[in-house]
């Protein structure tokens, strides 16, 4: 006797329908919280060897992934995509309960394979490696507020740095938001205050060049706001917060570093020019355990890099990659192997050469014979 669990996974429900021999026996809806799971894990142990097929949704899916992985039960994860094109038919009558009986009538069929389980240092790898980039994320976007503000306050600061980045130019627009704060100082309260702005060691050459640049851009200054306007505030705020999302993100990427050193495929990638540290925790974060996938091609439709191929008659398309798969991946490798062409000027590797040798294979127009 063959049983199989197909389960429409929703942000607050799932839809459970239960087929023993390819015909319905049972179905309901559960809670996706510990009273849901419990009931399911109720029907689970009165089956031997039950087969639970389930289409991923996001964060919604999680729950229940974590749930089977707790009580050691194989499950078949479906791509959404893989399941559209699966159990899509002529007539389209789309409900939850509906489609979750197709997960398991289908399961009857195609024979589906349980999904591979990844040891947990790969999902919280995955789990950093997006936090990482959310975080990156969010200081691209506060210094652009940051930015669109001082254009208004005080855009001459932006020039007193060789960049205006990082942690001492943050601190001294968090102290200097408009001209008016470095005109009511004197010389000596402005040269403290610059040694201040920064944790590393800075010369007293270094600071009194600073302080003489600064007044000079604040005498130059014509600023847009009064010093009691509301933008002040705006502009301390935005500095500060720069500060603590850079310090946050580098604790996160010590935290990726001390999680993949131990993995083998670690000092694989950082032997490669090109690849340090935060592209190497990156990469191994959004493809895992590289050891589910059977070929090379697999990992490029998951990544979405495989090629889509259209022909018909005497036309041939131009080939182009399909991008279903992992955005952040992609972006990823696409970055990555711009480093390593840049570093093979200096480092020359395998890799480079055969990134330059397909790249002026693309540019030979292809024509159907």
């Amino acid at each position: 006797m063959r049983t199989v669990f197909g389960i429409d996974v929703s942000k607050a429900s799932s839809e459970v329908a239960i087929l023993v021999n390819g015909k319905r026996v049972y179905g309901y809806t559960m809670p996706n919280d510990i009273i849901g799971f419990s009931r399911l894990l109720e029907d689970l142990k009165t089956v031997s060897n039950p087969e639970i097929v389930f289409e991923a949704t996001g964060v919604y899916s999680r729950r229940l992934q974590a749930f089977l992985e707790e009580y050691s039960y194989d499950y078949t994860r479906l791509n959404p995509l893989e399941a559209k094109k699966q159990l899509d038919g002529l007539r389209v009558r789309k409900t939850d309960k509906i489609d979750a009986e197709k997960l398991a009538s289908s399961q009857f069929v195609l024979n589906r394979k349980p999904t591979y389980v990844q040891e947990e240092v790969y999902q919280n790898l995955h789990d950093l490696s997006r936090f990482y980039q959310n975080l990156t994320e969010d200081i691209v976007r506060t210094k652009n507020r940051l930015h669109k503000v001082l254009q208004i306050a005080f855009p001459e600061i932006e020039n007193l740095l060789s960049t205006p980045t990082g942690e001492q130019y943050w601190n001294l627009v968090s102290i200097f938001p408009t001209k008016h704060w470095v005109l009511e100082l004197s010389e000596a309260e402005l040269k403290e205050a610059i040694r201040n702005s920064t944790s590393k060691r800075i010369s007293e050459n270094r600071v009194g060049n600073l302080t003489e640049k600064l007044v000079g851009l604040a005498k130059q200054s014509y600023s847009g706001i009064s010093k009691t306007s509301p933008m002040v505030e705006e502009v301390k705020y935005d500095a500060q917060e720069l500060i603590k999302l850079t310090n946050r993100r580098e604790q996160v990427l010590q935290q990726l570093i001390a999680l993949a050193e131990p993995l083998p495929e670690y000092e694989i990638l950082l032997s490669i020019p090109g690849i340090a540290e935060t592209t190497a925790t990156s990469i191994i974060g959004e493809l895992g355990d590289i050891r589910r996938f059977k070929s090379a091609n697999q990992i490029n439709a998951f990544i979405g890099i495989d090629l889509k191929h259209y022909e018909s008659g005497d036309f041939l398309g131009q080939e182009h990659i399909t991008k279903r798969g992992n955005p952040y991946a992609r972006k990823i490798l696409y970055k990555c192997i711009h480093n390593i062409a840049s570093a093979s000027h200096t480092n020359p590797c395998h890799i480079a050469d055969f990134y330059e040798k397909r790249k002026r294979q693309s540019q030979i127009t292809s024509t159907k014979p």
